[in-house]
């Protein structure tokens, strides 16, 4: 999602529908993230974040710019910063890190942190841990006492329950989402998230340094066949990059539709996306999908707060 599938018109329409809203801003400007903010809140109320790698050169002006456009939360991953929970005090924004360890959960508690993301291995894109979301959430629930919420191959409402049983605040989605209409992908790309079956996921290795979640295609192959073309141009867009090819590029071109020498990163759950929908029909599906579980099987215990 880093890199423009998930900008203003996707992040308005989830948080008019009750979700939480987030555009992802690690491959803009500084000025394109401002205008993207601004436009989100032009389209629609409810709740807005922001999301910045960590990984990313121009990580600091983006989260501050972030911030001071008054977003209601700030999310990063792929790296860990000290920095951004005094920036979150400075401009009152909550501050919520993707998290792989209790030991992280825990610091980030210490430092501040309003509520920690624990993202598993089913995860699309860069991943910070090998284990599996069900297996970490428990963990890392018992590590802290701020809110806790679950990532990685969460599709449909009994993926929601299921990470609520075991002690999350919320679910956080991306792949589904990146699957609807408001997305900012080629409707190209789309169709290969409709086509991907469970075979087709596979993992790479990034030039952050991090292990990636993509769907196999011909760039892939050749990724792992070492024939990929040397980087020509490199603006220098991460901290530290391998230069065995430009992420940047290779994720803009799969969002621009080109999903043969594209990089299509995907959550390991894909196969299970049928349908390119609305994104406010998947906030409503998910929290009937989630009522109807719950009437079958009692009242909710009192940490599950219906937050997607």
């Amino acid at each position: 999602m880093a890199v423009r599938l998930s900008t203003a018109r996707l992040a308005a329409a989830v948080a008019e529908a009750g979700g939480v809203g987030v555009i992802a801003g690690t491959a803009m400007a500084e000025s394109e993230l401002r205008a993207e903010i601004r436009e989100a809140r032009r389209l629609g109320s409810g709740i807005l974040g922001v999301n910045i790698m960590y990984a990313a050169r121009q990580f600091a002006p983006l989260a501050r710019a972030a911030m001071e456009e008054g977003i209601d939360v700030f999310i990063s991953g792929a790296g860990f910063s000290r920095d951004m929970f005094g920036w979150g005090l400075e401009f009152g924004v909550p501050v919520v890190p993707i998290v792989g360890t209790a030991k992280l959960a825990r610091l980030s508690q210490g430092l501040g942190a309003a509520a920690v993301i624990v993202e598993g291995v089913e995860a699309g894109g860069h991943l910070g841990t090998d284990r599996p979301t069900f297996e970490l959430l428990p963990e890392i629930r018992e590590a802290v006492t701020i809110p806790v919420i679950a990532a990685g191959g969460m599709i449909d409402a009994s993926d929601i329950a299921r990470a609520f049983d075991l002690g999350a605040d919320g679910v956080q989605l991306g792949i589904l989402f990146a699957a609807t209409y408001e997305a900012n992908g080629h409707d190209l790309l789309k169709q290969v998230y409709l086509r991907a079956r469970r075979e087709d996921v596979i993992l790479i290795e990034s030039p952050v340094g991090l292990p990636g979640r993509a769907i196999r295609n011909p760039f892939t192959d050749a990724l792992a066949a070492g024939t990929l073309p040397p980087v020509e141009k490199c603006d220098g867009c991460l901290k530290r990059c391998s230069r065995t090819f430009c992420i940047r590029l290779a994720l803009c071109r799969a969002q621009e539709g080109d999903v043969v020498d594209g990089l299509i990163f995907s959550g390991g759950e894909v196969e299970r996306i049928v349908e390119i929908k609305p994104a406010g029909m998947v906030v409503e599906e998910l929290m009937a999908g989630l009522r109807a579980l719950r009437g079958a099987s009692g009242e909710p215990r009192p940490h599950e707060e219906e937050t997607v």
